[in-house]
């Protein structure tokens, strides 16, 4: 394994639908269902959790209309996209130290596995999911946007009870060993 890549493409195309539709500007369906294709959201669909969930939980949080889930991951998805428009400031403070996230350390923390040769890549995928904090897909780590959590004690930010490049080490190991 020679790189890990951080994808954060999906959350900078949501940053702009939360802006938006917290300032009330509609966000155009053609906007929504290009976010439902990008692979952020197309590794973990299944069948309680599609195109269709998502198109339809962004438009009613556009819309600002009541949201009729099949099922709770659709709830939650929704729910999720609604807090995260309570407080830009905070989803911001998600979102910084993601830019900034160097991973290299974990490059050389795992390349004398075994199991590294099997990728020369390794991708970071974040994303606004549902109940699941992460998803594993071949060479790829989908992490669910929601779970990380900046510290207003310190500099670090966490997925549950780890800092996050702990976290993402630690998933990259199973990841490996798939």
């Amino acid at each position: 394994m020679q790189r890990i890549k951080v994808n954060l493409e999906l959350i900078e195309a949501m940053l702009y639908f939360w802006q938006s539709t917290s300032e009330k500007e509609k966000v155009s369906e053609k906007y929504i269902n290009d976010v439902t294709n990008m692979e952020g959201f197309t590794y973990v669909y299944d069948s309680e959790f599609n195109a269709e969930s998502v198109r339809r939980a962004l438009s009613a949080v556009t819309n600002r209309e009541l949201f009729s889930s099949n099922n709770k991951k659709e709830g939650r998805f929704w729910n999720n996209n609604l807090w995260m428009m309570e407080d830009l400031e905070y989803t911001d403070l998600m979102v910084q130290p993601l830019k900034k996230l160097n991973l290299d350390v974990i490059v050389d923390r795992v390349k004398d596995l075994e199991e590294s040769s099997r990728y020369d890549e390794i991708e970071v995928i974040f994303s606004p999911l549902h109940l699941e904090e992460y998803y594993i897909v071949e060479n790829k780590l989908i992490i669910n946007f929601f779970r990380v959590k900046p510290s207003f004690e310190d500099d670090n930010t966490y997925i549950g009870d780890l800092e996050i490049t702990d976290y993402i080490e630690t998933k990259i190991r199973e990841l490996l060993k798939k």
